[in-house]
């Protein structure tokens, strides 16, 4: 029993390194590529026109950014039955996990199957009907997979599975109090790019524009960290520190 903990807590621990490190990859190539996330402020016919110079590669490198956080998933399931027997909340805080993930790679999928083709018909066709048409079915399209469902949704998700399993690692002594606490920090942060999102119904909703860069870059430092604790645990000849 004692042995498949371990190697439980060590996978677990690769998979959080891994994914984040595989999430982050495709998203700093898009910043490079494809001025991510900054151009999302320009107006639709300049991303779109954009979006289509970028060709098969920029299509593949958002392919990559919805799937490479698979392997979060699987971190999140094996943290839950680690840890789900001892607090009441985890199977729920797992539930969350899973959902957040899912509904993020549906919401960044829309990149690679849908605004292909509106970026073709408005850069291809000589009909202002069909061109203004491209416009609004993509804001249509973002509004809903981006903002509601990756962005507000796949966030606040995010943002619940990170407290409750920072709350379940403090309770239990799993691992240093500063692990939780930087947990908590980074879901603050996190949260206030919510405030972006409001602001696309509701204009002068007050916002800080970096919130969802340095909350999520933040939060992947976080992951790798505890993937780092993981591991210790994982070792046989190393033990929590319990602060």
């Amino acid at each position: 029993m004692e042995t498949t903990v371990f190697t439980t807590d060590r996978r677990i621990g690769k998979l959080l390194i891994l994914g984040a490190v595989l999430v982050f990859i495709p998203y700093t190539i898009l910043t490079i590529i494809f001025d991510y996330p900054l151009i999302l402020r320009q107006d639709t016919g300049s991303l779109l026109t954009r979006f289509q110079a970028g060709g098969p590669t920029l299509i593949a490198v958002w392919w990559a950014f919805a799937v490479m956080g698979l392997p979060l998933l699987e971190a999140y399931v094996l943290i839950g039955q680690r840890l789900e027997n001892k607090l009441y909340f985890v199977r729920w805080a797992t539930l969350l996990g899973v959902a957040s993930g899912l509904v993020q790679i549906i919401g960044l999928l829309r990149w690679t199957f849908v605004v292909p083709v509106l970026a073709n018909n408005y850069i291809h066709s000589t009909d202002p009907a069909i061109r203004a048409a491209s416009i609004v079915a993509f804001q249509t399209i973002h509004q809903y997979g981006g903002v509601v469902l990756g962005e507000h949704l796949g966030q606040l998700l995010t943002i619940a599975w990170t407290v409750l399993i920072a709350s379940a690692f403090n309770q239990l002594s799993l691992f240093p109090k500063w692990v939780s606490w930087f947990g908590y920090g980074t879901s603050a942060i996190y949260i206030l790019a919510q405030g972006d999102l409001v602001a696309t119904v509701i204009p002068g909703f007050p916002v800080w524009d970096l919130a969802g860069l340095v909350g999520s870059s933040l939060w992947l430092l976080w992951l790798i960290c505890v993937g780092v604790q993981f591991l210790q645990l994982g070792n046989h000849d190393v033990r929590p520190v319990l602060v």
